[in-house]
């Protein structure tokens, strides 16, 4: 199977349309509000309905999470370094965003001073799935910036497992296993995301999935404290579960189906460029793996290669249906053309498979809508995904045209301060214009605090 080859002028229309896969889910909405109204309890039933485990109590002792990154280290430690590594980019980059923001006073009139504070939130809540492909960079990337923002307590929620001690007494039950969970154990998860979570400072971890994780942390339980900003990646129920919640707490952004949009000229090798796209397409079967170039002999190349790759991929059958029903190769009329079609599509990640100089600079300056730019052939996707400092958590659906990532300011909160000194030319002058705006918009009361000062 090759991936479908199209012109630029034949691209329907609904391409460039955001993709929305989810839509309202009443049982969420009924999710929210029984765990609002019973805690823990209702935590301890959906568990039981939709989880390997429902354990007796949720929070996820320190000593399981250090005793899980001690294992990793001693049996798996390449994994323990790479996370090692892959936190310590994330720290030093979420850091030097931190320095951006700055705090600042400035006397705009004579006695009149104006400024903003940066103020980390006192509590954030991450979400990170452990289905089919247990998302450790995810622990990296949802708890790595909020430690650098200076966030007071970091929680983490993760879907239960079960527990080494208990594994004997689920076998002998036949329960631990998809739509059987073992109830009653000790509160445990997936062994790499707690040594991750170890690794990178987590305060607090709690084996509680789902939608009904997000409604815990929204809400907050007898076991789980409330959240002030939620982020992390989920599946549709948890896609669903922060939208609703939004408003009672932060979120970071709705994420769909993830994309990748590539602009390569003739200088793009087929391999790294079809390499790059089966990665992304091999997340999801709605995962969209696009390219755009201006040579013909590229865009065969290309689909001749993914062919050829795809048939050793041991994720295939993922990936195979992602390219066969949203993937495409645009053949453009120009390189220029190719970077409009990508501002128009706004991708979650946008590649420059393009060499160094002059062409590749003007690319670079046209696109404007990406949530990470990945510029040259050495910069692969999946560095940012993995190991390069960027955060993972990006705008899908073309969202992008108007956010960008997660990053140290989700946990932070711009304030603004003033200070004005009675009597000052300044305080006059904001005194008198006050008042008559005041009386403009009919409101006495405010006009009168106004020019009470001026007495």
């Amino acid at each position: 199977m090759k991936m479908k080859i199209q012109l630029y002028k034949d691209i329907e229309p609904e391409f460039f349309d955001g993709r929305d896969f989810g839509g309202s889910i009443d049982i969420v909405k009924d999710v929210l509000s029984d765990v609002k109204k019973r805690g823990d309890k209702a935590l301890a039933e959906y568990g039981a309905k939709f989880d390997l485990s429902a354990p007796s109590s949720f929070e996820i002792p320190e000593a399981e999470l250090k005793a899980a990154a001690e294992k990793m280290q001693r049996e798996n430690p390449d994994l323990y370094k790479a996370i090692e590594y892959s936190h310590d980019l994330a720290l030093r980059f979420a850091k030097k965003q931190r320095e951006s923001f700055d705090d600042f006073e400035v006397e705009l009139e004579p006695g009149v001073f104006t400024g903003q504070k940066n103020i980390a939130v006192d509590r954030a809540g991450a979400y990170v799935p452990a289905g089919r492909f247990p998302l450790v960079s995810s622990v990296v990337m949802t708890i790595t910036p909020a430690v650098a923002a200076g966030v007071k307590e970091v929680i983490l929620c993760t879907p239960p497992r079960v527990h080494p001690s208990d594994k004997a007494a689920a076998e002998k039950q036949g329960t631990g296993i998809p739509g059987k969970p073992f109830v009653g154990g000790k509160p445990y998860a997936d062994e790499n995301i707690m040594a991750a979570a170890y690794i990178c400072g987590v305060t607090k971890a709690f084996a509680c999935g789902g939608s009904q994780a997000v409604a815990a942390m929204a809400f907050g339980t007898e076991s789980v404290p409330r959240c002030d900003v939620i982020v992390g990646p989920g599946n549709k129920f948890v896609a669903e579960a922060k939208k609703l919640v939004y408003g009672t707490v932060g979120i970071d952004m709705l994420a769909g189906p993830t994309e990748v949009f590539i602009i390569a000229d003739k200088s793009a090798n087929p391999a790294w460029v079809a390499a790059d796209l089966l990665a992304q397409a091999e997340h999801d079967i709605v995962a969209q793996p696009v390219m755009a170039t201006d040579s013909e002999e590229l865009a065969k190349a290309v689909a001749e290669e993914i062919e050829k790759q795809l048939a050793v991929l041991p994720t295939k059958a993922t990936a195979e249906q992602s390219v066969q029903n949203y993937g495409r190769i645009i053949v453009c009329d120009n390189i220029e053309q190719a970077a409009e079609c990508a501002n128009r599509k706004a991708p979650e990640h946008l590649e420059l498979a393009m060499e160094e100089g002059a062409v590749r600079d003007k690319i670079e300056s046209i696109v404007h809508n990406y949530g990470s730019l990945f510029v040259g052939h050495g910069s692969a996707e999946v560095f940012g995904d993995y190991a390069a400092g960027l955060n993972h958590t990006l705008p899908t659906s073309g969202s992008a045209r108007f956010t960008g990532g997660l990053s140290v300011r989700m946990f932070l909160k711009t304030v603004t301060i003033l200070r004005a000194i009675p009597g000052s030319k300044g305080a006059v002058a904001s005194a008198n214009a006050s008042g008559t705006l005041g009386d403009a918009e009919g409101l006495a009361g405010h006009a009168r605090a106004a020019r009470i000062r001026l007495a």
